[in-house]
């Protein structure tokens, strides 16, 4: 089982690109090549903004653009108007011409539902490591997608994060994605040795993970939301398969308290969990976002079964495209329900945590 998996992590670490960083790499023609108009880009064409400059945009120009955090084609028809006309040294005339070649290399448009269907053959699943869990997400955690899990405090969040972080570089046949992964922890939660210890439930090298897995530490709402902007420049050079927040609120709550500043907080929230849906769909990559509850502090608590709240309201809701409850169980086991999916019914999983990670229950 090892080699396939040893073989999928070493390509990692000695910096395997995907197909659209070598295209990025290789020299650009010196011919003005002919571009069919409304070509859609698939996988392969990912992250080549590059493209541009062989429709009269300048060498430079494109320079500024990567410079000011837009890294695809795909990036720049995501971008308003207004944003790309803040990037420095972009004049009017040239957004509007940018934008115009642009909307050129990437289809935008209606499509059909086939077609529709056909670039959802793209999508790939990353096992969280227990088959019962995985069975309950028919087949993991999807990519170009949010998938957001919510609980108290040792529900498994974190743990759940620490697993995907190794799951993520198997091989596809072992219910990985071949990528890299990058953390954003919020809280100091990320620990190496945990990493370590479940890379040894797949008799992988736990420094070969590790090397493929980037991590920031966020200090403040702020920050967590540039860091964003520093992971997709990343991902542009090399392929990775997924982007981990952990938490993706508990800074926020820190940095806007009260009712007052409730409306700026919601706002901040929403362009960071828009910047997050746009970096799941340019990349194709999964995006996992551990959030916080809340007890219900009106009247009406007492008579809910359960009076916690995911943080965030109706941003977090709306952003966020599965939403997968825990709580805890007997002992260590946790216990996994689907809140709201528009593609998975609702059920429950039940997974522990042990030494070796997330796994299905003992007993």
């Amino acid at each position: 089982m090892s080699r396939a998996a040893e073989r999928s992590v070493r390509s990692g670490r000695s910096g395997t690109l995907s197909v659209a960083s070598k295209v990025v790499a290789a020299d650009i023609d010196d011919e003005v090549t002919e571009v069919e108009e409304g070509v859609d880009l698939d996988e392969a064409d990912i992250c080549e903004i590059e493209r541009l400059v062989s429709l009269g945009i300048n060498a430079s120009d494109v320079k500024k653009l990567k410079e000011g955090g837009i890294h695809t084609v795909s990036a720049v028809i995501m971008a308003t108007r207004k944003s790309l006309m803040a990037v420095k040294g972009l004049s009017e005339a040239k957004v509007d011409k940018i934008r115009e070649c642009s909307a050129k290399l990437f289809n935008s448009d209606f499509i059909s539902g086939s077609e529709a269907r056909e670039k959802r053959k793209n999508i790939f699943r990353i096992s969280t490591g227990s088959p019962q869990l995985d069975a309950l997400l028919q087949g993991g955690i999807e990519s170009a997608s949010i998938t957001e899990a919510f609980g108290e405090f040792r529900s498994g969040k974190t743990q759940l994060s620490h697993t995907l972080c190794v799951t993520a570089q198997l091989p596809e046949e072992m219910g990985g994605a071949n990528g890299k992964v990058a953390y954003i922890d919020s809280e100091n939660t990320f620990r190496p040795e945990r990493v370590a210890d479940i890379a040894a439930r797949f008799e992988l090298n736990p420094d070969d993970i590790l090397d493929n897995i980037i991590v920031a530490r966020a200090y403040t709402s702020e920050h967590q939301t540039e860091l964003l902007f520093n992971v997709a420049a990343k991902m542009a050079e090399s392929h990775f398969a997924l982007l981990i927040v952990d938490s993706a609120t508990a800074l926020f709550r820190v940095d806007y308290s009260g009712r007052g500043e409730l409306s700026e907080r919601q706002q901040k929230l929403n362009r960071f969990m828009n910047q997050l849906m746009k970096i799941a769909e340019q990349f194709n990559v999964a995006v996992w976002i551990t959030n916080q509850v809340m007890a219900t502090p009106d009247g009406a608590a007492m008579f809910v079964t359960d009076p916690k709240k995911p943080i965030g309201g109706h941003v977090i809701a709306h952003a966020s495209t599965t939403r997968l409850y825990l709580r805890k169980g007997r002992a260590e086991q946790r216990i996994c329900k689907i809140y709201d999916s528009p593609m998975l019914p609702e059920g429950e999983a039940i997974f522990e945590i042990g030494k070796m990670g997330v796994i299905d229950p003992m007993d």
